[in-house]
């Protein structure tokens, strides 16, 4: 949905009794307000600390890799915007029985994703940037189709930053670098994740 057409629909909700829906407009309420608030206060009221601890060391590692702290906590909001708005529209029962199934897709996706960004560490040697850029790649495509009759085309451009940046072959590279300045945050970034795969969450 284009950005004015969602604000057309919020204002036909809001003017003709015949569309009503508190449901619709509480919807619209969450998604707007969160769109303007998605600061660190706000990701650590909607997401475990875990995952907030993880988001810190890739911020960490961005703003490492680009050298630019502005863009680095740009890709970061983008990042947490998303997650936040995809996560009030699963939580409204807003998928239907299709995007159900590519919720489903997404998770055994991420969750393979998870396994290999965690494996790669571990085992030395066994890093290839390509494989995890595709994995990666897949990820945003299923994001993509989840989220496109919901959110608007700005929304799928912050989905683009953020995973062309994460997807990024040379920032692959640098993260995995085994003597890079990255690899310290590396380690935390798979702590996390292990704890997120132990628990079921990934």
């Amino acid at each position: 949905m284009a950005e004015k057409d969602e604000e057309e629909l919020s204002l036909l909700l809001l003017k003709s009794p015949d569309y009503f829906s508190s449901k619709n407009l509480a919807l619209q309420a969450q998604k707007k307000i969160l769109s303007k608030m998605a600061t660190k206060t706000m990701a650590n009221m909607l997401i475990d600390d875990t995952s907030s601890e993880i988001f810190d060391e890739l911020y960490k590692v961005t703003k490492e890799h680009t050298r630019n702290k502005k863009e680095a906590h740009k890709i970061m909001k983008d990042l947490i915007k998303v997650a936040i708005k995809i996560g009030i529209l699963y939580r409204n029962n807003q998928f239907n029985q299709e995007e159900l199934e590519i919720v489903d897709k997404f998770r055994k996706k991420l969750n393979q994703t998870a396994m290999t960004i965690v494996s790669f560490y571990e085992v030395e040697y066994t890093f290839d940037r390509n494989v995890l850029a595709e994995l990666l790649n897949e990820c945003k495509e299923l994001v993509h189709e989840l989220v496109g009759r919901h959110l608007t085309a700005r929304s799928h451009g912050r989905i683009n930053h953020v995973f062309n940046h994460f997807a990024d072959v040379e920032f692959l590279s640098a993260l995995y670098s085994l003597d890079g300045d990255c690899r310290p945050y590396l380690k935390k970034i798979c702590n996390g994740i292990n704890k997120l795969l132990d628990e079921k969450v990934l």
